[in-house]
């Protein structure tokens, strides 16, 4: 055992130690391309960019992006209409890490030999025409995070050897014809978050050791032929359990779902253990009535009598069991029909290599929430029809829509390399986009938005109607339901933020001139008085973060003021935590620690110290240097980087307005409308 343990741990480490060192030739990985190639695409008419005399890692390979080390690391070659199969060689692709080949049209079975890429973190197979049964040998990729195989045409059961993936987050086997039972070991390495089960023949009970998973968020097991009582644990995931259309499950607290009785089949070992709250001393949930534990009636410690009720109940269960069949074959039959519609296994429909709308709400119009509605469309609508289906209400979507293929090669798979900044719930990244021009993309983790599906779309709707020259302009969104991640897309403003420009030595190309910083702060107060404005197709607004980490420069030092309304979008919890970083750098206004609320004011007097943050030339303002605003007395205040090259007239206005921004009673300060007033009588004004 011992040795073992060894020799499977030296295996890993020389594994991991071979993705950090640069290949002494490429050939090897080039001939696993080529033979990868030659079953995905035998036609030849999608990859002709893979060649065998080429390099994979310059770029002119489609979808291949290597890792700073020169090992391939991610195939990307979702909705590229490929017709072929999966090949074995692409286990020789020791470092690949991430594997799309979603929504094409491939065929035949899933290698066995994918379970060597230990190092592969996504998975994503789903919606394809894939057949056979699941490899048990996926339950080798130590690595894997998420494994998708949804929409394919897969039999047999789940492999038990799934469960002992340790870092698997998401698991998505739905829309196949599955049969067994859920394996009793899924969910206890603790880290399964998302698992959807739906719309396949899977049979038996609910384990109660899945139920009770610590991370789980979300399951979906509705149209199968699950049976028994639902763990009591399940409970907390409310609307986000979906068990619709399994008629054998039973159980109390959960909507829709029958109460258990005597004749359903209770196996005590699935359900909740002795000492459980919710459980009787048998350790039955108390959801379960006491005689529907049927294996203790009429029973001593030696034997079990036969009821005298018992011809009666073969009776009762056998009609049961011939209505409970009846009604399955009904769904199923049902089910097939509308998957055979929906199935994009016909060549009409490969000449767009997307799905239609109909046919991605169809699979995913379950989803839990509005950023795991669909991912990959080219007609992204996350709302029902019955609810705004083709409502003008949401008519922004048509022109902000990105997929996630475009923002994964704009930032060559958010390549460390691009990778701009991060916070405690995002991430930025570098891109540039198919038509040459740069962007920024924010990546916001579903888990920090909001969960209600209106409040999220009229956030996003908001932050589409914003149109200002110093507002950062948004180019468009996307939402991933695989990831769980939601993007938005943002022009990318070359200089920087404003803090990059305080704090710096008198030497640094990074000093601004005084005409520059008053063009800033009149930017970032005309930014700021569009933001209180209201206007017909905009209502008037506050930042509530505003800060010169907020304030963006482009080529032309023109000030870009960032994340306007992106709050909207955020959960109550990860909105504090912001505000709360924001409070510690100076610009939370006074009244809001007594009173919890923003309103206008609140940001004018975050501007009023950004006014003299630009003019001090310092990131942190202490009393003296307060103090020496106040008597204008400008050698001891304005930021001597200057050498005294400025205008005393305006930096004597700049001052004084800085000074009644950030005067301690809300209604002494004045509106963002008076300061652009003052700001238009200076110079240049």
């Amino acid at each position: 055992m011992g040795a073992n343990y060894f020799l499977l741990t030296f295996f890993s480490l020389f594994l991991a130690f071979s993705c950090t060192i640069k290949p002494s030739n490429g050939n090897a990985e080039v001939r696993a391309l080529m033979e990868i190639k030659s079953t995905l695409d035998p036609e030849n008419k999608k990859l002709f960019s893979w060649t065998s005399n080429g390099d994979p890692c310059s770029g002119a390979f489609l979808g291949v992006v290597c890792n700073e080390h020169h090992k391939v690391a991610n195939i990307s070659l979702q909705s590229r209409g490929l017709t072929g199969k999966l090949s074995p060689a692409m286990a020789e692709l020791k470092c690949l890490s991430g594997l799309y080949l979603h929504y094409n049209l491939l065929s035949g079975e899933i290698p066995k030999e994918l379970g060597n890429l230990t190092e592969l973190i996504d998975l994503y197979l789903n919606v394809n025409n894939l057949s056979g049964t699941i490899p048990p040998e996926l339950g080798s990729m130590e690595s894997l995070q998420v494994l998708d195989l949804s929409s394919n045409q897969l039999t047999g059961s789940i492999p038990t050897e799934i469960g002992f993936l340790k870092k698997l987050s998401v698991l998505a086997l739905e829309h196949n014809t599955l049969t067994g039972e859920i394996p009793s070991n899924l969910g206890i390495q603790g880290m399964l978050k998302r698992l959807y089960l739906g719309f396949n023949q899977l049979s038996g009970p609910i384990p109660s050791k899945l139920a009770a998973a610590p991370q789980l968020e979300v399951l979906e097991i509705q149209n199968n032929t699950f049976t028994g009582v639902v763990p009591p644990a399940l409970r907390r995931l409310s609307g986000k359990f979906n068990y619709e259309s399994n008629p054998g499950l039973c159980g109390t607290g959960f909507t829709s779902l029958r109460v258990c009785t005597a004749w359903d089949n209770v196996n005590v070992n699935q359900v909740v253990p002795n000492g459980d709250p919710n459980t009787n001393n048998n350790g039955v949930p108390k959801d379960v009535p006491e005689t529907a534990n049927v294996s203790r009636l009429h029973c001593n410690k030696t034997h079990c009598s036969r009821s005298s009720k018992f011809p009666q109940a073969i009776i009762v269960a056998s009609v049961i069991t011939v209505t409970v069949t009846l009604v399955v074959a009904v769904v199923f039959g049902i089910f097939r029909r509308r998957r055979l519609k929906q199935r994009v296994g016909n060549t009409s429909d490969a000449s767009d290599d997307r799905l239609s709308t109909d046919q991605t709400k169809e699979i995913y119009k379950r989803s839990p929430s509005p950023l795991l509605t669909v991912e990959y469309s080219n007609h992204w609508d996350p709302m029902t029809p019955e609810k705004s289906y083709g409502s003008m209400r949401y008519e922004f979507l048509h022109g902000f829509k990105f997929n996630l293929e475009e923002v994964e090669s704009a930032t060559q798979h958010f390549s460390e390399v691009n990778l701009l900044g991060k916070s405690n719930f995002s991430a930025v990244y570098k891109g540039i986009l198919k038509d040459g021009s740069i962007v920024a993309v924010k990546m916001i983790s579903v888990t920090s938005c909001k969960s209600e599906e209106t409040e999220f779309m009229e956030g996003l709707s908001l932050l589409t109607s914003l149109k200002h020259e110093n507002l950062v302009k948004l180019r468009g969104f996307c939402c991933s339901k695989g990831r769980g991640e939601c993007f938005l897309i943002y022009d990318f403003a070359s200089k920087g933020n404003l803090s990059q420009y305080l704090d710096v030595e008198g030497n640094s190309s990074h000093v601004l001139d005084w005409s520059t910083r008053v063009s800033i702060i009149k930017g970032i107060a005309k930014g700021l008085g569009y933001l209180h404005s209201s206007e017909p197709n905009k209502p008037s607004m506050v930042h509530r973060n505003i800060s010169v980490e907020k304030v963006l420069l482009d080529q032309q030092f023109t000030p870009l003021i960032l994340d306007c309304g992106l709050l909207k979008l955020l959960a109550d919890d990860v909105v504090y935590s912001a505000l709360k970083v924001s409070a510690a750098l100076g610009y939370m206004a006074p009244e809001y620690i007594t009173t919890g609320r923003f309103t206008e004011k609140s940001d004018v007097y975050a501007f009023g110290v950004i006014i003299l943050q630009v003019l001090s030339g310092k990131g942190l303002l202490d009393c003296s240097m307060r103090l020496a605003a106040e008597s204008y007395n400008f050698e001891n205040f304005i930021d001597p980087n200057l050498k005294g090259t400025f205008s005393v007239s305006e930096a004597t206005l700049l001052t004084k307005l800085a000074i009644s921004c950030t005067l301690e009673d809300p209604d002494s300060r004045p509106s963002m409308v008076s300061v652009n007033e003052e700001l238009n009588k200076s110079s240049g004004g």
